[in-house]
């Protein structure tokens, strides 16, 4: 995809709504923004991956960092996986904010063996998500995971685009981009 965002490149300002119906703005002008390009609603693979941000919440805060996360369902969608998480979550079902970004959708999404045990240990998990097996989520099940970092000036410190359903950052990793 040439939309491809890359690392130098200038993010120019906008806003996006959460599914609180606050808007946020992108870049933050304040902090390092962590934007984080998920799944569907629900996604075990998704909640299993942000479970891990949700736990050490405050460190990333300390770190000057604000988290802010995409995913391809309604607002409506959202608001019972991912209401009470302690960062802004953005529901964007046609997909603009993927384009803009170059974040895409891919068979090999499900394909890739961390992909299938992530999906395991996702739905293993006494917190996950319950899922309406008879509805084909929002946006189907196809996306990829995509991570920016972008600095308080909207300039792109660090961009990387998932493979599979379970490759993106962990909490180490984004830390570790605002250091170096």
């Amino acid at each position: 995809m040439s939309n491809k965002i890359k690392e130098g490149q200038h993010i120019p300002p906008f806003q996006a709504r959460n599914i609180h119906g606050i808007d946020v703005a992108i870049p933050d002008g304040a902090h390092w923004t962590h934007v984080q390009f998920r799944r569907f609603a629900g996604c075990p693979v998704c909640n299993l991956h942000l479970q891990s941000f949700i736990a050490r919440h405050d460190e990333i805060a300390s770190a000057g960092i604000r988290e802010v996360v995409l995913f391809h369902s309604a607002a409506a969608e959202l608001l019972p996986y991912q209401g009470r998480f302690p960062f802004d979550v953005v529901g964007d079902p046609k997909k603009a904010l993927y384009k803009r970004f170059g974040v895409s959708s891919s068979m090999s999404a499900l394909l890739s063996p961390k992909a299938f045990m992530a999906s395991l240990r996702g739905n293993l998990r006494k917190d996950k998500p319950e899922l309406n097996m008879m509805k084909m989520p929002e946006g189907g099940i196809l996306g990829l995971p995509a991570d920016f970092l972008i600095g308080p000036d909207g300039v792109v410190k660090a961009s990387h685009y998932g493979t599979h359903a379970y490759d993106q950052w962990t909490v180490d990793e984004v830390i570790s981009l605002t250091r170096t």
